[in-house]
């Protein structure tokens, strides 16, 4: 049989794995963990390979938080689920990057998802509208204050 008929060995191919992983997107410590766990790497191997890349700065995540907030405030996800979001991911600290938004300007973020995704209607009346519209920013991760300061938000500018 020759060689490159062999099946590679996974604890012998987890450096290389992990760094390709890497090189892909920013990955949280967990993350990385987990992916390696399914390739059937060995823990101990695992842990070695991640605390080296954590070593040479390969593996920070402090740096996963970072990139991960931005990208999902790009998207229109409130502070709530992006914090549970990096939690799971194994992340349990809360970046400076999510504290440092004010809470008017997490508000302003639920308005504008709201204007994209209903149109910015006078929801004074309108119970089902505004609980349907209200379920779907707080399933976005928005605090109740952030969600109601949005349903109240009616496009017109006060003369």
């Amino acid at each position: 049989m020759a060689k490159s008929d062999k099946k590679k060995d996974p604890n012998e191919q987890a450096p290389e794995t992990a760094l390709r992983l890497l090189a892909r997107r920013e990955h949280s410590r967990l993350e990385l963990s987990m992916k390696l766990r399914q390739r059937r790497v060995d823990a101990g191997v695992i842990e070695e390979v991640l605390d080296d890349f954590e070593e040479k700065g390969w593996l920070d995540d402090e740096r996963f938080a970072e990139v991960f907030v931005r990208q999902r405030m790009d998207a229109g996800y409130g502070p709530l689920k992006i914090l549970a979001d990096l939690q799971q991911r194994g992340v349990m600290t809360t970046p400076q990057e999510l504290s440092a938004v004010p809470d008017a300007r997490w508000s302003e973020m639920a308005t504008r998802l709201r204007e994209r995704r209903f149109g910015l209607s006078d929801l004074s009346e309108d119970w089902p509208e505004r609980q349907r519209q209200g379920g779907f920013l707080a399933r976005r991760g928005f605090s109740g204050e952030q969600v109601e300061r949005a349903l109240e938000a009616t496009g017109q500018t006060p003369d």
